[in-house]
């Protein structure tokens, strides 16, 4: 979570696009799971294969959001 929170800015949405164009990821296609390692300081809307409970519950205590298919 923490290389979500250095690369991503407030308000923007985390998904499969974003991830490599950021070069999180190699390809858009990939399956993404966010674990709840690490800290989120930013509210980002969180749209990827799965997240964990403890990245949920950390994301939305920063303000963000995850949404399906989650």
């Amino acid at each position: 979570m923490s290389r979500l929170d250095a690369k991503f800015e407030a308000g923007d949405v985390v998904d499969g696009d974003s991830l490599k164009a950021k070069g999180i990821i190699k390809h858009a296609d990939a399956l993404v799971k966010v674990l709840g390692d690490g800290e989120i300081t930013k509210a980002l809307t969180v749209r990827v294969d799965k997240v964990s409970a403890t990245a949920k519950a950390k994301i939305e205590a920063a303000g963000g959001k995850v949404e399906e298919p989650c």
